[in-house]
């Protein structure tokens, strides 16, 4: 069993016994340099603790008051100890407080107080930082985030002002919260029975974003929702985790038209993208219109999953003129959320501004 060595506030320095039987003996300072033989200043430094007790001293110590020179031998040898301890403690805490302001040069700090990721000590902190990007060192930490300044495979928006400290925070975070989730093992021939079943979730609106995760994490690909950072307009965000794949969300969808087609975009990413290249990583960001190959993959991939080729010809050929009537009769045929079917319409019309009545909020 492994003893924990105890650190005082301050050194004692044996001194202070001294003045302190000075004192309990009604005799002064001067009376008692008389007797042992050396000058007042020598034994008041002794006693303002500016110098230390030799054997000799200690030896006369012993015949004057009475006390063994063992005791202030094993005193002053305390007193030097419990001073290197604490000189040592000291550099301990200076060099804490200097990694913590690099940190704070490089990762959002005031974010993951308020997630709720730092609240120990600063010590504990700089360790749980360490465990969220996944690094032994700071000088990791350090270039870790120097590298992925920019991030690889997400959609860019000149309108919209990001910031790329906190979105890799926000992507080490997902992927430290999916570590701590265990899924069944992944099965990329499944991919169609799930698209069905999310379809079928997203057509009652009821409890959704429980559903579609409890339905995601069946089908082994595991999802987490977190709050947005500052300056981090991010949809979704597919990645490998440890033998699965997974997708984190912010939770900044209000619409079900909206958290589906992101849904079904992510899960586009997976298999298209993922399943055969687990280093690939796909964060993107709302209100892109620059997109690269992959995002427009996964938003073709997302749109057919929801609704259909042979759906849409249906819809577009039977179900003219649209309006709400015809988006619920059609929705109420095919088991498809009628926001989804009236959001498609303004895709296709290039136009988010039609009337309609059709409830478009995720439940």
């Amino acid at each position: 069993m492994t003893t924990k060595t105890m650190i005082p506030f301050e050194a004692t320095h044996p001194g202070t016994v001294i003045r302190d039987e000075i004192n309990a003996r009604n005799i002064s300072q001067k009376e008692l340099a008389h007797e042992l033989g050396v000058l007042p200043t020598f034994l008041n430094e002794i006693l303002k603790g500016k110098r230390a007790i030799t054997a000799d001293f200690a030896i006369l110590l012993e015949k004057s008051l009475g006390i063994s020179a063992d005791y202030w031998m094993r005193f002053q040898s305390q007193f030097e100890i419990d001073k290197a301890r604490l000189k040592e403690k000291n550099v301990r805490r200076i060099e804490l407080i200097e990694t913590w302001n690099i940190i704070k040069e490089y990762v959002p700090v005031k974010h993951l107080k308020k997630s709720g990721y730092l609240i120990g000590t600063v010590k504990e902190d700089i360790i749980k930082i360490k465990d969220i990007y996944k690094v032994d060192t700071i000088e990791n930490l350090v270039k870790t985030v120097a590298e992925h300044r920019t991030l690889s495979f997400y959609r860019k928006s000149e309108k919209l002002e990001i910031n790329q400290t906190n979105m890799l925070a926000w992507s080490k975070i997902a992927e430290f919260e999916s570590g701590k989730i265990i899924v069944p093992t992944f099965d990329a021939s499944k991919v169609e029975q799930l698209k069905k079943d999310l379809s079928f979730v997203f057509f009652e609106n009821s409890n959704v974003k429980a559903r579609t995760k409890t339905l995601l994490e069946n089908y082994g690909i595991k999802l987490i929702y977190l709050n947005k950072f500052d300056k981090t307009p991010i949809d979704g965000f597919s990645f490998w985790s440890g033998n699965n794949p997974a997708i984190a969300l912010s939770v900044r969808h209000k619409r079900i038209d909206n958290f589906a087609f992101t849904i079904m975009h992510e899960i586009g990413h997976i298999d298209l993208h993922l399943k055969d290249n687990m280093e690939r990583r796909f964060i993107d960001i709302s209100g892109s219109k620059d997109k690269d190959t992959f995002e427009l993959q996964a938003d073709e991939y997302a749109q057919k999953s929801l609704i259909s080729d042979s759906q849409w010809t249906e819809f577009v050929n039977l179900y003219k003129p649209f309006n709400d009537d015809k988006i619920l009769e059609f929705g109420a045929k095919h088991k498809i959320n009628p926001a989804i079917i009236s959001g498609r319409a303004c895709w296709e019309r290039n136009n988010y501004a039609i009337k309609s009545m059709i409830d478009k909020t995720l439940n």
